[in-house]
């Protein structure tokens, strides 16, 4: 047994009179001479002593307890309850052990019993805790509780719960639960209910419901809703408790998070200015607003670089794009397109020139900017407008227009949310809009560029007949480089080319340009197909290397061609490509075949040899050039799908080449193609026989005399006898130059086509030269005089030697061929 000598209590007259002790404490019971007449398993637990060892032992010698004072403290408290407090008990093993207790009287004299209820000290402050954290979730959180029995009867609501929906304590008490929520939820919240007590298992929803009639927002509450079954230590369901959070703020935060991210992904989708204008607008509506309008400064409409800041009156705004929550869109006093025009003082103004929000949550109809126009004033009465907000579109330090809200069928006025939500988004579609003004400008300019170094007008030589379609390409990448060309050339020979640079914008443009300008310089010498492109290849490294050394410049990145010579005396074709599609040809009596050409590398690798194919053109056919563009235009679409229909389109070759071109447009591109496309059809046309004459000359002097009798009796012979003196001069001239400087045999022939042409060919290949010949020189004046006379001259090589060839223009009134 303990000492009687350690008995010192430390507390005494009600310490702690709010505790609560549990069944499961330990229990003596002590008579009035202080001998232990029961202990329960609670007291042996607790102290160790088995009951055989307590019972009818002084409880001194056991418990250190004031028990010489537990009558006088009795006294003194008026509930009956004794003494109260804590003190050290000596455990069996020795070792000392805080309890809490309380002793108090079992009848009302000195001879009652005592009974002591005890606890351990550290049992006690951990269920002190747990009352004061059930009491301040209980009375102090702002979760609402509620309490119901097994029936489903409210037994407990917090004050939380009564403020959040607005019905007191005393109107659920007793009543069910179904019955004393909000009744949009009330049959689902039984349901709920009855499945947690049925299954143990926690239920959590979420619920729509309308705000209090005190709250001051109109909007709908959301609420969480926590289900969860109560039971005893034993196991025996005692009710339900339900814990109501209301996260109508967590929701308008999500909300404000998800059109956040949804602006992120819609506005902005294209470069197209009046598009992202849109876009931001149907962000806003009806998520934000029921109407919105977007009024970009002029100088970003037309793509020129806005001042900083727009000064009062003198910015010109222009509508570029309004939605609402009505299709007629009743609140707009200015159509799309149009300059609108508000006075001095207006939101709109303010917002423009200060370049900062303007929000009106309520509107006051007799401000003075509304009392200065009457037309914004007559529409705010008559849709009833009742809240404003003006934000304005500013990115890179510049504003560029501004976005105006306005509320008249959501009730909810524009707060610091609202503001907060519109501006984030205002920026964002502030920066797009920038983009697309700047792309918008280099696209012009691309473009202005592309069609100014693409042929305005297409040469109509006799020998074919051409049609062809530039189309650009609709997307953010700007401007391709596609190009074509139809060049004369010598003989009544007609060179075609289309071609292609890889990438889009200025760059591609630009290289386009300088591209095409080389093979008309290129052909100007009458180069074959195969040597052209040869040279072209070299041209685009030698920019490659004069450009890899600057790294703001970009190289060609690649870039491919098609180049065609047809000559119709012969009606053959001699074709050669670059990494090009193959050309197409639409026989008269059989299907559309893609020409079997060696396909050759991309222009720019170098190294690589070109070949040439020679073809027999039919009459009556269809020769189609194009770039990648128009079979791969859809990103969806087969290339094998794209040759098909390519077929199908240049089908029947006798239609009108014009009609061809719109049956390739409409069944090969999309409304929309995301790159250029350019294609040129042809329909080759043979020179007839009776307009071209061959003479073979002999290597002697006096052929001299008898290419200009032949020449004279054609001319004579095709109605040209006013060209004839001109005529004979020049071909006397080309003739001795070959009898005299060349080797080989001498072949003259007259071509009438849109001009008389004269060639005179030889087996030489040395080149020659015109000079200026001194006064006592004999000779070297034929190349002087034929440059004098002919309209044109140049020499083409072949394969057997050179040709010289010589232009005359037809008298007027006469038509070629006639």
């Amino acid at each position: 047994m303990g000492s009687r000598k350690d008995r010192r209590p430390e507390a005494s007259g009600g310490e702690a009179e709010g505790y609560r002790f549990d069944i499961t404490d330990a229990a003596v019971v002590v008579d009035s001479q202080g001998l232990v007449q029961h202990w329960n398993e609670g007291a042996e637990a607790l102290f160790g002593y088995a009951a055989a060892d307590a019972v009818a032992h002084p409880v001194t010698d056991i418990l250190s307890i004031p028990w010489e004072k537990r009558w006088e403290t009795a006294e003194r408290n008026p509930a009956g309850r004794g003494w109260t407090g804590s003190f050290t008990a000596r455990h069996r093993d020795g070792s000392r052990l805080r309890v809490r207790a309380q002793v108090c009287p079992l009848g009302g004299d000195h001879r009652a019993s005592w009974l002591i209820v005890a606890t351990s000290l550290a049992t006690a402050h951990e269920r002190e805790r747990e009352q004061a954290i059930l009491r301040g979730l209980f009375s102090q959180s702002p979760f609402g509780l509620t309490v119901v029995d097994p029936q489903l009867r409210v037994v407990m609501v917090n004050p939380a719960l009564e403020r959040m929906e607005g019905v007191p304590a005393r109107l659920r008490l007793g009543r069910a639960l179904g019955d004393t929520v909000p009744e949009e939820v009330g049959p689902i919240a039984e349901a709920h209910a009855r499945e947690v007590l049925e299954t143990g298992e926690p239920r959590v929803a979420v619920s729509h419901v309308d705000p209090p009639v005190a709250s001051s927002s109109h909007l709908p509450h959301v609420r969480s809703r926590s289900s969860f079954r109560l039971q005893d230590p034993a196991g025996r369901t005692l009710g339900m408790g339900q814990a109501v959070l209301d996260v109508t703020g967590y929701y308008q935060a999500r909300r404000h998070l998800t059109l956040i991210s949804e602006a992120g992904i819609r506005i902005g989708s294209t470069l197209d200015l009046d598009r992202t204008a849109q876009e931001f607008a149907e962000v806003l509506v009806p998520q934000v607003a029921d109407f919105v309008a977007v009024d970009l400064s002029a100088a970003v409409v037309h793509g020129h670089e806005p001042d900083p800041v727009l000064i009062a009156d003198s910015a010109e705004l222009i509508r570029r794009a309004q939605q609402s929550i009505r299709e007629d869109i009743p609140e707009s006093v200015t159509p799309a397109g149009t300059p609108v025009t508000y006075s001095r003082s207006s939101p709109q103004q303010r917002c423009v020139t200060s370049g900062r929000s303007v929000l009106e949550p309520t509107v006051d109809l007799s401000t003075s900017w509304l009392s200065q126009d009457a037309v914004h004033s007559d529409k705010l009465k008559e849709v009833g407008i009742h809240s404003l907000l003006v934000v304005p579109l500013r990115a890179r330090g510049i504003t560029m227009g501004v976005a105006t809200l306005v509320r008249w069928k959501n009730p909810e006025a524009f707060d610091a949310d609202d503001l907060l939500l519109v501006e984030e988004l205002a920026a964002h579609a502030a920066v797009c809009v920038d983009n697309a003004r700047r792309f918008g400008r280099e696209h012009r300019a691309a473009l202005s560029l592309q069609r100014h170094l693409l042929p305005k007008d297409l040469p109509t030589p006799t020998g074919v007949e051409v049609a062809y379609r530039y189309l650009p390409a609709d997307t953010h990448a700007g401007v391709g480089g596609d190009w074509f060309d139809v060049l004369p050339l010598s003989g009544g020979r007609i060179g075609l080319v289309v071609g292609d640079v890889v990438g889009h914008g200025m760059k591609a443009a630009a290289t386009m340009g300088r591209l095409r300008t080389a093979v008309q310089t290129l052909a100007d010498l009458d180069l074959p197909p195969d040597e052209l492109v040869a040279h072209l290849d070299d041209l685009v490294s030698h920019l490659d290397e004069a450009e890899a050394g600057d790294r703001r410049i970009p190289g060609v990145i690649g870039a491919t061609c098609v180049y065609c010579v047809y000559d119709p005396i012969s009606r053959t074709a001699d074709i050669t490509r670059a990494g090009h599609p193959p050309p197409a040809i639409a026989h008269p009596d059989k299907a559309v075949e893609f020409l079997d050409i060696p396909a050759g590398p991309p222009l720019g690798l170098g190294g690589l040899p070109f070949e040439s194919t020679h073809l027999t053109i039919p009459d009556g056919s269809v020769l189609a050039f194009y770039t990648d563009g128009l079979i791969t235009a859809s990103p969806d679409r087969d290339i094998d799908l794209g040759f098909t229909r390519l077929a199908f389109a240049l089908a029947y070759p006798d239609r009108p080449l014009e009609e061809i071109c719109d049956v390739m447009e409409r069944l090969l591109l999309p409304d929309h193609p995301r790159d250029d496309v350019a294609f040129l059809v042809a329909r080759p046309r043979s020179i007839d026989e009776e307009n071209v004459a061959t003479w073979h000359l002999p290597r002697e002097l006096t052929a001299v005399g008898q290419a200009r009798s032949l020449t004279t009796e054609q001319l004579d012979a095709w109605h040209l006898d006013d060209l004839a003196s001109t005529a004979e001069l020049i071909v006397s001239e080309l003739v001795t130059n070959a009898i005299r400087h060349a080797s080989g045999p001498v072949d003259l022939r007259l071509i009438r086509d849109v001009n008389l042409i004269l060639e005179v060919s030889d087996g030489s290949h040395t080149s020659p030269h015109l000079r200026q010949a001194a006064i006592d020189d004999e000779g070297g004046r034929g190349l002087f005089l034929v440059a004098q006379f002919a309209q044109s001259w140049g020499t083409r090589y072949t394969t057997d030697g050179k040709t010289i060839w010589a232009e005359q223009h037809l008298p007027p009134g006469v038509r070629a061929g006639a």
